[in-house]
């Protein structure tokens, strides 16, 4: 299958969408605010069609999300910003000065020598900015948008502090932080202190659990999602189970449910073995 070049069309849909008097009202109104919270949402819900292997449903999700990046650079035209072709030019541009490796002569043997040519590359871009009147990074920790998920940026906080020797070496190091932490969350229920302050421990677990995921290598954002969807898929053997037996979960008993979780849990090692 070829692939098109041309999104002219799609660029006129949304220029005739936002043209005052005959475009639509509601595209009218918003403004890059009120649109990032639905790039936001299209952005989870590719991930989400990846997560569960629908390519039909992948297809569909990334046009969405080409929907939102047309519809952002048509608000920057009619400000006078950019366009949607200076978009594509500038990326373009970006990706043959980060794979200097491809398209000029640099070596690139390994994915862990061409990611560290990135970051350096990266490096230099930031530095270009800044003598060009941006402001200068102020940290090792700086470019790291605070929109992400929680654990996406936990994620990237830790890896910048990381490339400047502030990190374990040892993933069971960081195994002995998470005990840690969920000693000092223990003391705080024993000591029946402000559920505040028992929560600001728990965030230190789940940020110290998102550094033992980095450590071997895993996206803690990803393995969640798998793990919530592993959980709903068991909860609705639970409730079908109960549903054969006349019942919903809030009429079944704690104990009930809890064998017919492991019931779930063992159908699915049992299919997994045999698969």
């Amino acid at each position: 299958m070829k692939p098109s070049r041309d999104i002219a069309r799609l660029i006129e849909i949304m220029a005739a969408l936002r043209t005052p008097g005959s475009g639509c009202p509601w595209d009218l109104e918003q403004n890059f605010r009120t649109i990032a919270p639905y790039t936001l949402e299209e952005a989870y819900e590719v991930a989400d069609a990846i997560a569960r292997g629908n390519l039909d449903d992948l297809k569909d999700e990334l046009g969405d999300l080409l929907l939102q990046v047309v519809y952002h650079a048509r608000m920057a035209e009619e400000q006078g910003a950019f366009a949607f072709g200076d978009v594509v030019d500038g990326v373009t541009a970006k990706m043959i000065r980060r794979h200097p490796h491809v398209f000029a002569d640099d070596a690139g043997e390994t994915a862990e020598h061409v990611k560290g040519l990135w970051e350096k590359i990266k490096a230099q871009e930031r530095q270009e900015k800044a003598g060009r009147g941006a402001e200068a990074p102020a940290s090792a920790l700086e470019g790291v948008p605070v929109g992400l998920p929680a654990l996406t940026r936990a994620l990237k906080l830790q890896e910048k502090a990381g490339r400047v020797g502030f990190d374990w070496n040892d993933p069971r190091a960081v195994l002995a932080k998470i005990r840690e932490e969920a000693d000092e969350i223990e003391a705080e229920l024993d000591q029946q202190a402000d559920q505040t302050k028992t929560a600001a421990e728990v965030g230190d677990l789940l940020f110290a659990v998102v550094n033992l995921a980095r450590h071997l290598n895993a996206d803690p954002e990803g393995i969640l999602r798998a793990t919530n969807l592993k959980f709903a898929r068991r909860f609705a053997s639970i409730e079908q189970a109960l549903a054969a037996r006349g019942k919903t979960p809030s009429e079944a008993t704690l104990a009930e449910m809890d064998i017919l979780w492991d019931e779930a849990k063992a159908a699915e090692k049992a299919a997994s073995a045999n698969s």
